[in-house]
């Protein structure tokens, strides 16, 4: 073994190549593209030029080759210096240079930003580029951060910043936006970047700093730390906000779908420890220590759920309001509120008789509904219009997110002639529309089911289909296969109750759609000439064609209709991606299916 070791060769150590300083001509120097502060103005080198025309540098220029030339990668100053020595003496001057190796284009960028900010701190616009660069070359944040000595987080805020549009970083450049507006468009996609571009440069006030953040998410901040639910089961997105450190819902209405079925499993869970009564407050709604007092739940206390705007839900255990307490303190002092039950407290019936009695009373009542199919339908539609304890039906949401398409809804011939016909039923049956309510309850009109039947028992029949028919159109899901299914059963006169508007025309943004309806109303040929048009332009031929403009009458088209707008809806391009033709496809197989045995009834 000794003699093995003696005569088995030493492995060469690994040493580290020494920089390599040669003297180069000032005149074959210049400033690389790599050097963090290229392109920029004549820097002032009023400080260092008079020692720089006495006695040169004495701190080698860090250069890597660049074509005929060398690239100075950190000493720019020192390189404007030296020229201006050369121009002023027209002597030749050399440089002591350090020399890069040509190929490691991440190490040079490194070594000026290092250089840079050890000597002057670089504007923020020089370090957004210069970390980006960095961040390109595949150095991940924590490298990036620990090269610099720096917390990882302050990173990841400068490379958000470098993403943003180039426009917003030279609005921000030249002044004419805050750091507070360019961290809050951190928060935006690409297109709602855009967006605010085309609103900051029209005249329309374009929000700013926390206001834009409002705009973002729109209208409501709701952070996340307030959900009842997981974040895992939430599919919406979520904005992470780097500079407030704190994560945003980005869909709002999508956050009260989870956040308000939390809520109702909150409340099952409270009735099943015993709780009688939760109250869910109105959104936003403040709960007033003052007005109320604490009762235990032996003593009849309430649970109150103050629900606010930004998500947050505060339940206020074992209160009851003042009111309640001063009535029940004057029934325990007397025995009764009107003086006629005796001064004990025990009730009539113990709970598990009421149970008995109830549930024996509604076997017989209902036994005896089987014979009396009208009065079964009018308890129906007293259900189906303000709900009880075991019937929720909630109305169609007729609004959108963007108004032009709320506002083309409402002004429709369909919503118009539906929305009389509510009026009139619903007066007459001495009810209005429901009122927003946010809970586990929802109803299509404010009443009690007990009142709305004893008033339909002296409704007729008549009267009744009409509230019933009433319920069923405002309870009628949009975009669903079972809307596709009526138009099956029934005429739809979609060419009176609809027609194409502004608003259809700007959400209309498909060109190969736009091209396929040219097709339609004005032939082949005038669709292919008009191909590599603008969406815009392509637009305003059919426009033109249905107002008849610059074309013969018999060629005007005044009735046209999109297919997705036709009785059966259509597709352009792929049934797949048109939910109303894929919706009308399954509802006719479905129909089909049925067809025979109807025929045989």
């Amino acid at each position: 073994m000794s003699t093995d070791t003696k005569t088995r060769p030493r492995p060469k150590a690994k040493t580290t190549p020494k920089p390599q300083v040669r003297f180069l001509p000032v005149a074959d120097l210049h400033v690389s593209k790599l050097n963090m502060r290229h392109g920029k103005q004549t820097p002032d080198i009023g400080d260092i030029y008079p020692s720089i025309l006495e006695s040169g540098i004495h701190q080698s220029l860090l250069v890597r080759k660049e074509g005929k030339g060398w690239g100075v990668i950190a000493g720019r100053r020192r390189l404007f210096a030296l020229k201006k020595k050369a121009k002023e003496t027209g002597k030749a001057v050399t440089a002591p240079c350090i020399i890069m190796q040509s190929g490691n284009i991440g190490a040079a960028r490194e070594a000026s930003l290092l250089e840079n900010v050890a000597r002057l701190p670089a504007t923020q616009l020089e370090r957004f580029a210069a970390y980006k660069a960095l961040a390109e070359t595949g150095k991940d944040t924590a490298a990036i951060a620990e090269t610099f000595g720096i917390r990882e987080l302050d990173v990841k805020r400068v490379l958000a910043l470098a993403n943003l549009k180039p426009e917003l970083l030279a609005l921000y450049e030249s002044e004419e936006i805050r750091g507070a507006t360019l961290q809050a468009l951190t928060l935006a996609t690409e297109e709602q970047q855009s967006a605010w571009l085309e609103v900051f440069h029209s005249d329309d006030y374009a929000p700013q700093g926390e206001q834009l953040k409002a705009w973002l998410t729109g209208g409501a901040r709701i952070k996340t730390d307030v959900a009842l639910f997981s974040l895992e089961d939430y599919a919406g997105t979520i904005i992470t906000d780097l500079f407030g450190e704190s994560a945003y819902f980005q869909d709002p209405d999508l956050f009260w779908t989870h956040q308000n079925k939390a809520i109702a499993e909150a409340i099952e869970t409270w009735k099943a420890e015993g709780w009688n009564e939760i109250v869910v407050m109105e959104r936003g709604e403040h709960f007033a220590t003052w007005e109320h007092g604490k009762r235990t739940q032996g003593q009849g206390g309430k649970i109150f759920l103050a629900i606010g705007h930004d998500g947050s839900v505060t339940p206020h255990i074992g209160y009851l309001s003042n009111a309640d307490i001063r009535k029940i303190d004057a029934i325990l002092k007397t025995g009764s509120d009107s003086g006629d039950a005796p001064k004990s407290a025990k009730p009539e019936m113990s709970g598990p008789m009421v149970e008995y009695i109830s549930l024996h009373r509604h076997a017989a009542i209902r036994a005896s509904l089987l014979d009396h199919p009208m009065v079964a339908l009018r308890l129906t539609v007293a259900h189906m219009l303000v709900g009880s304890n075991l019937w929720s039906v909630a109305p169609q949401k007729t609004t959108s997110r963007k108004d032009l398409t709320s506002e083309s809804v409402a002004n429709s011939q369909g919503a118009q002639r539906f929305a009389k016909e509510q009026k009139e039923v619903l007066e007459s049956l001495g009810l209005q529309a429901a009122q927003a309510h946010y809970g586990p309850t929802k109803q299509l009109a404010e009443g009690d089911v007990a009142e709305v039947f004893a008033v339909l028992m002296e409704t007729s029949d008549a009267q009744v289909m009409r509230a019933l028919t009433l319920a069923m159109g405002m309870s009628l899901g949009a975009g669903e296969t079972i809307t596709e299914a009526v138009t099956l059963a029934i005429p739809v006169d979609m060419q009176t109750l609809w027609e194409p508007d502004d608003a259809f025309f700007d959400i209309l943004r498909d060109k190969k759609v736009i091209n396929e309806m040219v097709k339609e109303v004005a032939g082949k040929s005038c669709a292919d000439g008009a191909l590599t048009d603008t969406g815009k332009a392509q637009k305003e031929i059919i426009r033109n064609r249905m107002k008849g403009i610059g074309v013969s009458a018999d060629k005007a088209r005044p009735d046209w209709r999109p297919r997705w707008m036709q009785v059966a809806a259509r597709h352009y391009l792929s049934a797949k991606t048109c939910p109303p033709s894929a919706d009308r496809t399954v509802a006719a197989k479905l129909f089909a299916k049925t067809a025979p045995k109807q025929k045989a009834a």
